[in-house]
């Protein structure tokens, strides 16, 4: 609509002469789009962007629709004949207009208010465990994968089905759950959506074969799947997991990463006009840049066809254009070529650096610049747990200059900004902004050992139950009180391609409870899983964080304490990391106060500062402390198996 009406100056003329017309980048302002959004679908039936809405002065709507089109086509009124009409009713009927506006605001307020959910319900392994039966019954046994076209990533919801087996018994007489995430990550990376040169995930798979992607890149995609390919890596031991991981990480450092610290939200899909445009290939590109001998190679291991495989509507005069993908396994391509694993592997990675080097002459999809306080907050979590588990201190410095960027440029008076861009933070911080950027400096704690950082995420978490806190329905809005007063001040419950910000909150408390002992942040986490346990009984696949949540409730109490110098640590540090376990708390510092879990200890290292000393424990109770890594490997396995 940008380039078809807002861009044409007839359309734009009727636009100004009529109306007062407002374009919101619903990433700055994405509480202004759920509100809007919340109203649109209640009009239509559905949803979707681009959103157009005609609102009273007082803000209020009463009408709404999605895509309008320049013309008048295919049986639906063109863009100016709904301007027109819109402004034949105002002139005509307009308390009528109005009358409608405030019966749909006031209806929608009632709707929107949820309950505070009954607290007299145990919290039971019911709801995951159906949860799971529903994903299994919807998962795509030969793509991976959930449902069918258009297939998105899911992380969320992955994750929980990680955390859920790691809990329950293995024998269920089910195909295992993480067997259904291992493909699923497997093949959505064979697929067009992984960038095979370049590294990272696009948005979605427009096909059930995650084949076609749609070309845009985004900063919270990439996040949430560096984390998911971390863990099955963890599960598995797997190079190729590790591999994605390093990729991905490489691309958002060389494209994505300010260098201030900060992440951009996005990458667009269209370069010169045309999506997709800077990464498709025809085979002959491919053989001019290759050769013929190589470029055959390429070809084959790439699934690179002369007529393409993929087509745009928008542009039929480009065709043979094919997505790069690997679908076939890399043993069979070794017996039908004749070629050594090993030395094929060699070939196709100096392939495909050269080809690397040839796409970068081209000119690049636009960049979205600006920074936004949540999604750095998810890309946070990721770079630093990546960090720790892999070894690489490289990542953790990129994790603490991005926190110290944060708390410089959008952390004033003791609340977060939402956005910034050109040396201007705005936009007041939203529920997501502290949520999702607490857990990130959790997992910055948790790979550095700094207090501090723990500290901040506490900080955050306070500012959530001072400014945003529902007193009487329960759960969390998903703006400040004292922030703009918008027709409808939403509760986010259900995943978008993010957590919801309660989902998130809830999994910070949780987080933090653990650390800190406080039985407040345990039952926030509890009250915000109690007032949405219905609607996850009704549509679990919304609810991959929140489960994910409910996940850690439910799991013992069991902690990890490691107290030393940090290279003392670092034998510890690695046991801990090669295993997954998300329901551990884990406690790796040279400090023995600042938290419950460091009161108290008997500190080896206080004689010998070369020395760490390690505590396994459960439910507050340790084994002896130990001071040798194989005893602490005993200790740390019999804990998993007996708890």
């Amino acid at each position: 609509m940008a380039h078809e009406s807002f861009e044409n100056n007839e359309i734009a003329e009727q636009m100004n002469r009529d109306f007062v017309n407002i374009k919101v980048d619903r990433e700055e302002r994405p509480d202004v789009d759920s509100v809007y959004m919340t109203f649109t679908q209640a009009m239509t039936g559905q949803g979707g962007w681009p959103m157009t809405v005609f609102l009273t002065p007082d803000l209020e709507p009463f009408y709404a629709g999605t895509y309008f089109p320049p013309k008048d086509g295919f049986g639906r009124p063109g863009f100016p004949k709904i301007l027109e009409r819109i402004r034949e009713a105002w002139t005509n009927a307009r308390d009528d207009l109005r009358e409608s506006a405030a019966s749909i605001t006031a209806q929608i307020r009632e709707t929107s208010r949820n309950s505070r959910g009954d607290h007299s319900i145990p919290l039971t392994g019911e709801l995951p465990a159906k949860a799971a039966d529903v994903m299994r019954s919807s998962f795509d046994t030969v793509w991976g994968g959930f449902g069918t076209a258009p297939k998105f990533p899911s992380p969320s919801n992955l994750e929980f089905l990680l955390m859920h087996e790691q809990r329950i018994d293995h024998d269920t007489g089910n195909p295992p759950l993480r067997e259904m995430v291992l493909h699923t990550l497997r093949q959505m990376w064979a697929g067009g959506m992984y960038d095979h040169l370049g590294g990272g995930f696009a948005r979605y798979s427009v096909d059930a074969k995650w084949l076609v992607p749609h070309f845009e890149k985004m900063l919270y995609d990439n996040a949430q799947l560096v984390r998911v390919y971390l863990h099955a890596f963890q599960l598995t031991n797997d190079p190729f997991f590790e591999h994605v991981v390093r990729e991905t990480i490489a691309y958002v450092k060389r494209e994505m990463m300010d260098q201030e610290g900060g992440f951009f939200a996005a990458q667009d899909a269209d370069s010169e006009g045309v999506e997709g445009k800077f990464f498709l290939w025809t085979a002959e590109q491919i053989d001019m840049v290759l050769g013929d001998d190589d470029g055959a190679l390429f070809r084959s291991v790439f699934g690179i066809q002369q007529d393409g495989n993929f087509s745009d509507p928008h542009h039929p005069e480009l065709t043979a254009r094919n997505v790069l993908s690997r679908s076939r396994p890399i043993d069979e391509l070794t017996r039908e070529l004749g070629i050594d694993e090993k030395v094929l592997k060699t070939r196709i990675e100096s392939l495909r650096k050269r080809l690397f080097e040839e796409r970068s002459t081209r000119i690049m999809p636009g960049l979205d610049d600006k920074i936004l306080t949540s999604w750095n907050g998810l890309m946070l979590a990721a770079i630093a747990e990546a960090g720790r588990v892999l070894g690489d201190h490289t990542y953790i410095a990129i994790a603490e200059k991005n926190a110290a960027f944060m708390r410089e440029k959008l952390w004033r008076k003791g609340r977060l900004f939402h956005t910034y861009k050109a040396e201007n933070a705005r936009v007041d911080g939203m529920l997501e902004d502290y949520a999702y950027y607490g857990i990130g400096l959790v997992e910055l704690y948790r790979a550095t050992g700094y207090l501090t950082y723990l500290e901040w995420a506490r900080d955050l978490l306070e500012v959530i139950i001072t400014l945003f806190k529902d007193e009487e329905g329960g759960g969390f809005f998903e703006t400040a009180a004292d922030g703009e007063r918008l027709v409808l001040r939403q509760k986010p419950l259900f995943d978008a391609p993010t957590p919801s910000g309660n989902a998130a909150t809830a999994m910070l408390s949780a987080m933090l409870s653990r650390y800190f002992g406080e039985p407040q942040f345990d039952e926030i986490a509890r009250e915000v899983i109690a007032s949405a346990q219905e609607r996850i009984m009704h549509s679990p696949t919304g609810f991959g964080t929140m489960l994910q949540t409910i996940e850690l409730l439910l799991a013992p109490h069991r902690e990890v304490v490691i107290i030393g110098a940090p290279e003392a640590r670092v034998p510890y540090e690695r046991t801990f990391a090669e295993r997954f376990l998300p329901t551990v708390t884990l406690v790796s510092t040279d400090k023995t106060g600042g938290i419950p879990l460091l009161e108290n200890r008997d500190i080896t290292t206080k004689s010998n500062p070369d020395t760490a000393t390690a505590f396994v424990c459960y439910n507050f109770v340790c084994e002896l402390p130990t001071t040798e890594n194989d005893i602490f490997i005993d200790q740390l396995d019999e804990l998993i198996a007996h708890h």
